[in-house]
């Protein structure tokens, strides 16, 4: 009967443990590329725990396979680093998210995972059309400017013209290629956390850390507040005696 017990007990934690093993995050994701006519751009976070002392080298070894274009066109944005964690955002296509993601987690295993696109839709179609009535428009100051009645002025003003709108068709220019290329390329950002970050005592710990450094910070404010306001009380006292010395002479001499 004790036996019988103990296994009936024991039976809910097996089960337990078999499910978390069964729903335990891999230490991969897969790059998104948005479908034929969709102008979708992919960004993944990711946080992975690592033991502290491989921190920095996954950091370095991310950042040297992305510059390397070790997985494909890869480009570094931003790198954030301190003694405790450390971070990596970059952009790269779609086929290297996997390779790369598995290169940085290496030791380790994925905390949090989280996977968002932005339909660029509206903002390509918009770019389109203002394209399309610059375009409309300077075909027809070269049409102005080709006649053989316009005179020296209006010519003047009409190249002003046309070099404001050739101008404005360059930024369309570059703002189309700079989302296109946000649409062929996924947007990722790592960070870096020694293993037991997500832990209830790590938690804890960083946040009687946190309430030191604003006590830290508060003091220091406090310090610095005090040494402003130094000089004036040093000069206000004096006059507050001589103050007081007049106003008890002033009530003597009235009594």
């Amino acid at each position: 009967m004790r036996a019988l017990l103990f296994l009936l007990l024991l039976s809910p934690l097996l089960a337990a443990c078999s499910h978390k093993a069964e729903v335990a995050p891999s230490a991969t994701i897969a790059g998104e590329q948005a479908k034929a006519g969709a102008q979708l751009a992919y960004e993944h976070r990711l946080t992975l725990l690592l033991p502290p002392e491989t921190i920095a080298p996954r950091l370095a070894a991310t950042r040297n396979a992305c510059e390397a274009a070790r997985f494909g066109e890869c480009n570094v944005l931003r790198i954030e680093q301190s003694p405790r964690q450390a971070s990596i955002t970059l952009r790269i296509v779609p086929t290297g998210v996997e390779p790369l993601v598995s290169l940085a987690a290496q030791g380790g295993d994925v905390g949090e995972r989280q996977t968002s696109a932005e339909d660029l839709a509206g903002a390509v179609a918009d770019n389109h059309r203002q394209q399309e009535r610059l375009k409309a428009q300077q075909k027809r100051l070269d049409e102005l400017a080709a006649r053989r009645d316009i005179t020296v002025s209006d010519l003047i003003a009409l190249s002003r013209e046309q070099a404001n709108v050739e101008n404005e068709l360059q930024e369309l220019e570059q703002t189309a290629a700079g989302q296109q290329h946000r649409v062929a390329t996924n947007l990722v950002t790592l960070t870096l956390r020694p293993t037991g970050a997500g832990t209830r005592g790590a938690r804890l710990s960083a946040s009687f850390s946190g309430i030191f450094d604003q006590f830290v910070e508060g003091t220091a404010s406090a310090f610095e507040t005090l040494s402003y306001g130094l000089p004036f009380i040093i000069l206000a006292f004096p006059l507050l005696m001589i103050w007081l010395w007049l106003w008890r002479r002033f009530m003597r001499r009235r009594q």
